[in-house]
């Protein structure tokens, strides 16, 4: 017989059962004793069921559920103790109990709950307005509802305030701590999704994603949530926004870090040998293959597949990737035996996939099991406020590499702002590899850089390089007055300082100064924050 949560028990036998099986849980004491005939609980007779319920309490699927802190509200004292034990004996670190909206008030207003168990009916106010203000003022709490009295209405209610999950009395003790793992499973989920954003929104350059615009940080929240799962992901961008980067950050920020992460490039594989390359081929299936050797869809057991250039994968070999891919198998060529693959997979192009699909030159179905999860990489024109960022980072990886120090002279970043970057990331990347290998002091300036940014800046009717040699003819707006090195200094701080949205460490990198200089002349200026508008 199932032990279970009930609403309404009124049978003897099955009341004294319960408090039978209370008494003799180990560490129970005695919550029970001396209650009201509970009525929420009836427990089973069957020794097997028994076992089976009191394995489900000693531990928790989830790794951190010994830090959580559990509230249960119901005006039912026994279902409310009841429930209590059962979180405790899961191993949640902290498990109140509550009988009204009101005491739970008191207790969310001094203690961190993360998991909420919650009675929709109850005194003092109902569950459903606490669960609105719950979800209002402490939104990373999980809420579970229960209730003896469950509609249609009730339930769409709840999850449309904020409920993650939902239990209709009565329900069985093996539903409650199924419940309870996998709330605590989420959290965890989402502590480290939270973690992991924020490590790739503030480290630049952890694994080459460099930047804080808006784009990127939709990107990251993506990334965040999708590294912890294992469905396909297509990364889709123009040449040169990061797609590979992004895929290995996908795969070493997730569980699977530590298995292998291969690269497959369909465009360069040669068409003969796509089919060996992929799946492998047994010794003597063709001309020339004297040994076995595994496919590279294989030899990522447990790992990540990156299908680099998807887009140019011939359509025969689309149909075999497909049902790879269904199957979880691979069929080495010249073999009659099937193997089995256990890799995550993730694509990639820059090319229009479902135009391709329409044209017929992309399987249909292929493309629908690759699009689970969809990533759209911006292209650099689209996110400028973080090429200054990106210059930073490639130009501090260049000086780790030659150990010279270099910097970039205002007019040469301001330029960089301004392209387009038609080659995305790589092209700046490169330009700032070239104007390092070509530059002769210190300081990068227009000259450094390829013809395409001189081209540029030369089209926009200024000679930039006029004005780096020749400071002396500049006139401030005053009206052709000598302007003192003090004032262009303090000129030239502010305007970089409001040129980067008030992100005072890069611009004391970029003006080449100490952090500590830059916030000694600003405190001169009388200016201690703000300049980010």
């Amino acid at each position: 017989m199932l032990r279970t949560i009930a609403a309404g028990v009124t049978r003897t036998g099955e009341v004294g059962m319960l408090r039978e099986r209370v008494e003799t849980m180990p560490g129970s004491g005695d919550h029970l004793a001396g209650a009201d005939a509970p009525s929420g609980v009836l427990v089973g007779v069957s020794p097997v069921t028994v076992t089976v319920a009191e394995k489900s309490t000693q531990k928790s699927g989830a790794e951190n559920v010994g830090l959580l802190h559990v509230l249960v509200v119901d005006d039912d004292e026994a279902v409310r103790k009841a429930c209590c034990q059962i979180a405790s004996r899961m191993g949640f670190a902290v498990v109140l109990g509550a009988d009204s909206a009101t005491a739970a008030r008191a207790i969310l207003k001094h203690q961190r709950i993360d998991v909420l168990l919650l009675d929709l009916k109850l005194p003092g106010g109902g569950g459903l307005p606490l669960l609105e203000q719950v979800k209002t003022l402490h939104p990373d709490t999980a809420v579970i509802v229960m209730t003896a009295f469950a509609t249609v209405a009730s339930a769409v209610e709840a999850m449309r305030i904020g409920a993650g999950d939902y239990l209709t009395k009565p329900f069985a003790l093996e539903e409650l701590t199924t419940v309870l793992e996998r709330t605590a499973q989420q959290l965890e989920l989402d502590v480290q999704s939270r973690l992991l954003r924020e490590r790739l929104r503030t480290q630049q350059g952890m694994g080459g994603l460099v930047g804080r615009s808006p784009e990127m940080e939709k990107l990251y929240r993506i990334l965040s949530k999708v590294a912890y799962s294992t469905h396909p992901v297509l990364i889709l961008g123009e040449s040169g926004t990061g797609k590979e980067l992004v895929a290995r950050s996908i795969h070493f920020n997730g569980p699977n870090a530590a298995k292998p992460f291969v690269t497959v490039d369909c465009g360069s594989l040669v068409p003969t040998l796509i089919e060996s390359e992929l799946f492998g081929h047994v010794k003597g299936a063709f001309t020339g293959a004297d040994r076995a050797k595994e496919g590279l869809l294989a030899s990522a057991e447990g790992g990540t597949v990156f299908l680099d250039e998807i887009g140019e994968l011939p359509l025969d070999l689309q149909t075999k990737l497909l049902r790879a891919l269904q199957e979880k198998e691979v069929r080495p060529v010249g073999s009659t035996v099937a193997k089995p693959i256990s890799a995550r997979v993730l694509a990639a192009t820059n090319r229009d996939l479902a135009g391709m699909v329409e044209r017929g030159s992309f399987r249909k179905d292929l493309y629908f099991r690759l699009n689970v999860v969809n990533l759209r990489i911006p292209p650099l024109r689209n996110r400028r406020e973080d090429i200054a960022a990106l210059a930073m980072h490639f130009l501090e990886r260049m000086e780790k590499e030659s150990g010279v120090k270099r910097t970039f002279s205002d007019s040469t970043l301001r330029v960089m702002t301004e392209y387009d970057w038609p080659g995305n990331v790589r092209e700046l990347e490169n330009a700032i590899e070239r104007a390092c290998a070509l530059s002769s002091g210190p300081v990068l300036h227009m000259g450094d850089l390829p013809t395409q940014l001189q081209n540029f800046r030369l089209q926009q009717g200024t000679t930039v390089r006029q004005e780096e040699e020749q400071p002396e003819r500049r006139e401030s707006a005053s009206g052709g007055e000598i302007v003192s090195i003090a004032e262009m200094e303090k000129h030239a701080i502010l305007g970089t300082i409001r040129q980067l949205k008030g992100d005072k460490l890069m611009a004391a990198k970029l003006l080449g100064i100490g952090k500590t200089t830059l916030y000694r002349k600003l405190k001169e200026y009388g200016i201690t924050e703000g300049l980010g508008e």
